[in-house]
């Protein structure tokens, strides 16, 4: 199948260029091009591309809100921030408005394209670095009302996975946490979906942040 990519960049040469990479790929395309949020918004409504390559800092609307709206209006669609900013903040604010991954711009093409392709198939991309420092910058300051308002939603889950969920938020695959739990990897992955239908949740990146929102994981 084809991966139809929306990219948002107020850089004009920036959409080129990555026009001209991901094109040349079999198993890509790019469906459309965004100068700022609000028209990466309306492109994402009227295209439903399968991943959207989000830009930060654009004018007007930023890539946070674009990022918040577009995961309302089409669903369907999985954002992948890039940005030269390497500061915590925009990696939390990002994921935390249903972004499914974020990376930066100085990857490596190989690895952008790897990040595309994981997105569209439903997996979690976020650079180890930004993970780390993610989790322990921001997640020991999360609100304790947010937290107990998401410890209600724990109950949903069973207690096998709920062990899934605290391997999920360490930063563990599904075949790192079917070694440490002693389970088929096609389990945990089954029991991956059923803890993303019961707490309503997108993919792997938001159930990493509910663990650590409603206090069932810790940074240390």
């Amino acid at each position: 199948m084809t991966i139809r990519v929306l990219l948002a960049d107020d850089e004009a040469l920036l959409r080129m260029a990555f026009t001209t990479v991901l094109d040349a790929q079999p198993d890509m395309r790019t469906v459309g091009g965004a100068a700022d949020g609000d028209e990466a918004v309306r492109l994402a409504r009227q295209l439903r591309p399968d991943v959207v390559l989000m830009d930060v800092r654009m004018p007007g609307t930023d890539g946070i809100e674009a990022t918040r709206r577009i995961v309302r209006v089409s669903p369907q669609s999985r954002v992948l921030i890039l940005t030269t900013f390497d500061l915590d903040e925009y990696a939390f604010a990002g994921l935390r408005a249903g972004a499914s991954g974020f990376l930066l711009k100085n990857v490596r093409p190989e690895e952008l394209l790897t990040g595309i392709r994981d997105v569209a198939a439903g997996d979690a991309v976020v650079s180890p670095r930004i993970t780390r420092r993610l989790l322990e910058n921001f997640a020991a300051h999360i609100p304790g009302d947010g937290g107990r308002r998401r410890d209600e939603r724990l109950r949903l889950l069973t207690t096998r996975e709920r062990q899934v969920l605290v391997q999920v938020a360490r930063g563990l695959s599904n075949a790192e946490i079917a070694g440490v739990l002693h389970l088929a990897e096609a389990t945990v992955k089954s029991h991956l979906g059923r803890i993303l239908q019961k707490l309503q949740l997108r993919d792997r990146v938001q159930a990493v942040v509910f663990a650590y929102e409603s206090r069932l994981v810790h940074p240390d």
